[in-house]
């Protein structure tokens, strides 16, 4: 059995240790925009997913930190206040209005959580493989985070066709059934 199998040593830990911070501010950024999203959507068939988006994805947030600690990573605050910065500079865009809210953003805000869901449940099939081999990684849990992205994903794809129908007009579903995006 190799050192990482029995929760020893693990190749790159700097590497890693960059990669789950990036996830792990991209996951402060992407609740920053979700919460943000509810308010805008309140009332509507919307906010009930959204809320539900926003539970998950505190709780994969607190997974990820708990598999860092596993793991002995360090958390580097810098990279979460910067994200929550930079979630808050993207209110401030050009978007062909200037003292309202376009409903243009509506659309960027659904294509771009559903961007991030799919980088997220990269990260978390990531983690699973190296569960395989270094058993501090719950590869169970990473295996259900991914289940829960796809999830999320399907529905993101299908509103962000909807929020994209109700401003250029056309149909809302997918052009295929291979198409989910």
């Amino acid at each position: 059995m190799s050192e990482s199998s029995t929760g020893g040593a693990l190749q790159n830990p700097d590497l890693l240790t960059v990669y789950c911070n990036d996830h792990l501010a991209a996951a402060t950024g992407g609740i920053e925009l979700v919460s943000r999203m509810i308010g805008r959507w309140r009332g509507t068939s919307y906010e009930q997913p959204l809320e539900q988006l926003l539970d998950e994805l505190r709780e994969e947030r607190s997974g990820l930190r708990s598999t860092m600690e596993s793991l002995g990573l360090p958390v580097r605050s810098y990279k979460l206040a910067a994200s929550w910065v930079a979630e808050k500079l993207s209110r401030v865009k050009l978007n062909g209005r200037l003292l309202s809210r376009s409903p243009l953003s509506d659309l960027v805000e659904f294509e771009f959580i559903a961007t991030a869901v799919l980088a997220k449940r990269a990260g978390f099939e990531t983690l699973r493989a190296l569960g395989e081999s270094d058993r501090r990684v719950d590869a169970t849990l990473m295996e259900r985070l991914i289940d829960q992205a796809d999830d999320q994903h399907e529905w993101l794809a299908e509103a962000r066709r909807e929020v994209a129908a109700g401003i250029f007009g056309g149909r809302s579903q997918a052009a295929s059934d291979a198409a989910d995006t």
